[in-house]
């Protein structure tokens, strides 16, 4: 698989334009759904849900894994901030 290096610059209204080859090798397009994820080691991951509509052609197996990973992933991002929330009162 080609890894993709681009880069793209913040506008005055906190705004990013996704280079066209990463737009077109995830399939993201206007009205994508982006979950940003901070790592351990300081980076951001950026992740496109595809919108529900798209997963009706999936079969149903895969679509309620992926539903679940989706949950998954929203379940874990709470848990980081309410465990931010409590080590920053403390």
């Amino acid at each position: 698989m080609e890894m993709i290096s681009e880069t793209a610059t913040v506008t005055s209204k906190s705004m990013v334009n996704i280079p066209s080859k990463i737009r077109k090798k995830y399939s993201i397009k206007e009205g994508t759904r982006i979950i940003f994820v901070e790592n351990e080691n300081g980076s951001i991951e950026i992740i496109p849900v595809p919108p529900l509509s798209d997963l009706f052609g999936v079969d149903t197996e895969n679509k309620e894994a992926l539903i679940a990973s989706i949950r998954e992933l929203h379940a874990e991002r709470r848990r980081e901030v309410a465990f931010d929330k409590k080590k920053h009162h403390h």
